[in-house]
């Protein structure tokens, strides 16, 4: 393990990316998937297939196909309307910023699922009781459908975090100098590469068990009533 140590610098600083890009995903992932599941749960009709189009489009392909084709197809299209439009010249996009647009987009897809049916769980009456007593839009989103949507979202939000945390390896193929990226690169240059590996078999199952407390953490936050109930 003396060879790891050696590269200690190098882990650390890909598993500072690693983390960053994974929290960075998951803030979009959110924006996403509250967009999608409002599409879904809209009365009309265009909007619903619209969010209909991003789940099954998303949740039907493979994330490293997606992550390619947003990363080297996305960067061509856009340097193609520049060029044809006359706006810019050639633009390169960064791979971290790439990664974070990739995989905030997939994972979504799979948070629109998980929040339309939290919203779906919570019982009809009480949001027609809060806009009876005068509540507005926000008001009763932020006072009766945000705690009950987290309360019944928690466990399936737990499992797309989880998933999403592992999917951030698959950036080190668009070139991101993530753990996985650092790690290969270190373990190559001393012929060691099965050791390297294990250390960042062990560093992902860190983030894992200290995301689970945490969330295990927020899921008694918000059944705390409920439970005394």
């Amino acid at each position: 393990m003396d060879v790891v140590f050696e590269y200690r610098k190098l882990l650390f600083d890909g598993t500072l990316v690693t983390i960053t890009l994974a929290l960075s995903s998951l803030l979009l992932s959110v924006v996403c998937g509250l967009a999608g599941a409002f599409l879904k749960l809209s009365p009309s009709r265009g909007l619903q297939k619209i969010g209909n189009t991003y789940t099954t489009l998303v949740r039907g392909v493979p994330d490293l196909v997606l992550m390619m084709l947003l990363f080297y197809g996305g960067q061509q299209m856009i340097n193609d309307f520049g060029y044809w439009t006359g706006w810019w010249d050639y633009i390169d996009i960064n791979q971290f910023i790439a990664g974070v647009a990739t995989l905030g987009f997939i994972f979504g897809a799979y948070m629109a699922e998980t929040f339309r049916g939290a919203i779906l769980a919570i019982p009809a009456g009480q949001i027609e009781a809060a806009v009876a007593t005068g509540m507005g839009p926000g008001l009763v989103f932020r006072r009766v459908t945000w705690p009950q949507m987290v309360r019944f979202a928690l466990p399936s939000f737990t499992n797309n975090w989880l998933v999403l945390v592992k999917a951030t390896a698959l950036v080190s193929v668009i070139g991101l100098h993530d753990l996985v990226w650092n790690a290969f690169t270190a373990g190559r240059s001393v012929r060691q590469l099965f050791t390297f590996m294990i250390v960042v078999l062990f560093i992902y199952l860190m983030i894992t068990a200290t995301s689970d407390i945490g969330l295990r953490w927020l899921d008694r936050k918000y059944s705390a009533g409920v439970r005394k109930a």
